[in-house]
């Protein structure tokens, strides 16, 4: 296979991952956590659409990291930063595991806690896809700020998870660390996706890293 073509797989995965994971996180984890048993209950098809979302963002996270790997498998970090979003996928998959059982609960206790475990989990398996960004920042080298972008968003995941576990008064300064972790990386992510679309693959000595 072609690297234009690599290129274009892992663009298009990258906005199937973006736009799949926006729905999920912020029109159905978001109502659960507002109004959990409403929401449960009076928009069950959408909750389990978000589920559905959540296993689509695995699925296209297992093919960006091959398409990745075979892009710049020439790097002697390709492999390693493949084996950390590899990580990130299968712990994701595991916390989707706990999103069905808040379908049959019947009080906003028991429906919190299930999401709590589901995000505690992601919270974790974020730490990993951290790394991921940092060596892919330093792997493709090119475009320069996109690199930087995705370092930068690589080293705020891992420092948000880590504030999380640190942090008794996390929630205090939660929209600060969102703000630190979301600008980085849809700036970075967004336009390496965009640029991938438009231009990956195009040079072949520029796509293979070193």
């Amino acid at each position: 296979m072609s690297s234009r073509i690599l290129s274009k797989i892992t663009g298009f995965s990258y906005l199937v991952i973006f736009f799949a994971a926006i729905f999920a996180n912020f029109f159905v984890i978001e109502s659960i956590l507002q109004s959990p048993l409403e929401t449960i209950q009076q928009s069950n098809l959408t909750v389990r659409f978000g589920i559905l979302a959540f296993l689509i963002t695995v699925v296209f996270d297992v093919v960006v990291a091959w398409t990745l790997y075979e892009l710049y498998k020439k790097h002697q970090l390709s492999g390693l930063s493949t084996l950390f979003r590899m990580m990130h996928a299968a712990i994701m998959g595991v916390a989707v595991f706990a999103l069905p059982g808040a379908l049959t609960l019947t009080t906003d206790a028991e429906i919190l806690a299930q999401v709590n475990i589901f995000n505690t989990i992601w919270l974790i398996g974020l730490f990993f896809f951290g790394l991921h960004l940092i060596l892919l920042g330093k792997i493709i080298g090119q475009p320069k700020i996109i690199a930087i972008f995705l370092v930068i968003a690589g080293v705020m995941y891992m420092v948000d998870t880590s504030a999380h576990f640190l942090l008794s008064n996390y929630d205090d300064y939660a929209s600060v660390f969102l703000a630190l972790v979301a600008i980085p990386s849809i700036v970075g992510e967004m336009a390496f996706a965009i640029w991938l679309l438009l231009k990956g693959g195009k040079d072949s000595t520029e796509i293979a890293g070193g």
